[in-house]
């Protein structure tokens, strides 16, 4: 382990006793080094809280750093493995991370895209940050766009930080280990795949040209649309370590109070939201998996038909068609109380395996399902209600499918920014027609039709061959009888062999035997039995010999 490794283990060792998490562990759990750690170190210094507990974790990932902190905002969105209270504590966990300095961005800046002077690409430059986050910092800048000045914004990931988190995912998983063999429901958290999920996670956000891929697939899916606008990205000047946009001038979602002050129609400015968000995810299969109210703004322009503004797509969520049909389908039915068809749908998409019981694992949904639909609609949450779907499930073996850990997450942030918008969106009404349009879409005579317009090219082109297709198989029809006459007289041979081979052995097992009782015999003196036995032996080895030629 590399010096600066042991460094880093030592500072989060001395956070573990700080924010007395070892403590947390319950006393029958504790492996013994732990109860050696908590002996030898007792006189360490500590926090003053009492206990460990949700409070103290969220502060010690604070304290560790910007690596921690992501992982503690993605474990804030896993309801299926923590406790409401160590979901609630960790969502508070917030990226205010002190900038770098200005000058070392300029120099990474000319550094990827291979210049001695930033003005070189660039008109102006502002080494003050516009804003700063654990892994990237953005700075405002100019770029000449067909001979215009253009106001555009450049994103640095931070000097490294790479380097560290490697560093700490290797520590994390060592961590992830020592909690799947020694706690109590180590294995049902899967530390293991939490951490590998967070690595993919926190990658794909270093990666910034392919954040800036995810950007134009995203201003493409909504090229036309008033609800969503997404800046341009200037993908020529974008590396893997900076990322080069429009500058965008809104106004943050969360500022309630300034977007009342223009007049901005809230009730259409959320039920835009819940649109948004379906539409990516059930037209487009491609959807924005980051959606907290940093990376949304509103547009200043037309109030009365408001557009949202999104940024930063470095986590991108994707579902393939099964899974968004089966998704849609669960919750139409859910829409209708159908809970047999919310459990039937579950095993028909290998959620949950082929041998539940479909009736008790309705009966389940139901119990969770219906005191909740017995509020007014809009106080139900429509993304606590998948959530309670999700637990209950996984106790009918329900693996934990990625995909849908970051389509809850998204729809939790969507959820969240509708009700702080326009508190009295129904969010189930919103979403209930655009979802039963997109279920007839795929089932009715419009789907075939579609399906029929898609594949026409491919059949048309493997048109010409169809005659020797046909051909060969009636060909490979008309054989099946000799062919299977072959099989049948090649299972009778090997099988007269497999005859042969048993009586052979038998033969050579009893001549042994005869064989072994006349030494046995011998060594006794019993010239009676030491006669009979070898008789016996000589004519069975004489037997199988004369067996053995004849079937030669």
């Amino acid at each position: 382990m590399k010096l600066s490794n042991l460094s880093r283990l030592a500072f989060i060792f001395h956070t573990a006793l700080y924010y007395r998490l070892f403590s947390g562990i319950p006393k029958h759990l504790r492996p013994w080094y732990i109860k050696l750690i908590l002996l030898v170190f007792f006189w360490y210094p500590k926090t003053k809280q009492k206990s460990a507990n949700a409070y103290n974790i969220r502060l010690a990932l604070e304290s560790l750093g910007p690596v921690w902190i992501k992982l503690g905002q993605m474990l804030s969105t896993r309801k299926d493995l923590l406790s409401d209270e160590f979901s609630v504590e960790l969502s508070k966990l917030q990226d205010q991370i002190a900038p770098f300095d200005g000058e070392q961005a300029k120099h990474i800046i000319c550094q990827a895209l291979g210049i001695d002077d930033i003005h070189q690409r660039f008109e102006t430059f502002e080494t003050t940050p516009l804003a700063t986050a654990s892994i990237a910092q953005v700075h405002a800048a100019t770029l000449l766009v067909d001979q215009q000045p253009k106001d555009i914004v450049i994103k640095v990931i931070r000097p490294g930080i790479t380097q560290q988190i490697e560093a700490d995912i290797s520590l994390m998983k060592l961590a992830a280990g020592l909690v799947k063999r020694y706690l109590k429901d180590g294995v049902r958290l899967r530390p293991l795949e939490v951490i590998e999920e967070y690595e993919k996670t926190i990658h794909s956000e270093l990666n910034l040209a392919q954040e800036a891929a995810n950007g134009q697939q995203l201003k493409r899916n909504f090229e036309q649309s008033d609800d969503l606008y997404i800046p341009e990205i200037y993908s020529e000047h974008c590396r893997k370590n900076m990322l080069v946009m429009e500058r965008i001038y809104g106004i943050p979602v969360s500022d309630v109070e300034r977007l009342k002050s223009q007049n901005t129609d809230l009730k259409r400015l959320a039920e835009k939201g819940v649109s948004v968000f379906f539409t990516q995810v059930f037209r487009d299969s491609f959807f924005h998996a980051d959606m907290h109210p940093s990376n949304i703004f509103v547009a200043e322009t037309t109030p009365e038909n408001p557009q949202y503004i999104g940024i930063d797509f470095g986590i991108m969520g994707t579902l393939n068609s099964g899974d968004k049909r089966y998704l849609a389908e669960n919750f139409v039915a859910f829409f209708n109380r159908d809970y047999l068809k919310v459990a039937q749908l579950h095993v028909e998409s290998g959620w949950v395996p082929a041998h539940v019981n479909v009736e008790q694992f309705e009966m389940a949904i139901r119990t969770v399902c219906e005191p909740i639909f017995n509020k007014p609609l809009d106080q139900i949450s429509f993304a606590q209600v998948l959530i309670g779907l999700f637990d209950t499930a996984r106790q009918f073996e329900m693996e934990v499918q990625p995909q849908l850990v970051l389509l809850q997450k998204t729809l939790l942030y969507v959820e969240g920014l509708g009700r702080q918008l326009y508190p009295q969106l129904d969010l189930w009404q919103t979403a209930k027609p655009f979802l039963e349009d997109w279920v007839n879409q795929q089932i009715g005579f419009k789907s075939a039709w579609k399906q029929i317009k898609s594949n026409a090219p491919y059949w048309i082109e493997k048109a010409p061959g169809l005659p020797d297709l046909v051909h060969a198989s009636l060909t490979s029809i008309k054989q099946l009888p000799t062919l299977q006459q072959q099989l049948i007289s090649e299972y009778q041979i090997a099988q007269n062999g497999h005859k042969q081979f048993v009586k052979d052995l038998t033969l050579f097992s009893l001549s042994s035997l005869s064989l072994l009782l006349t030494a046995l015999f011998a060594k006794f003196d019993n010239q009676l039995w030491f006669g009979l036995s070898g008789f016996l032996g000589l004519a069975v080895i004489y037997f199988a010999y004369r067996v053995f030629i004849k079937n030669r």
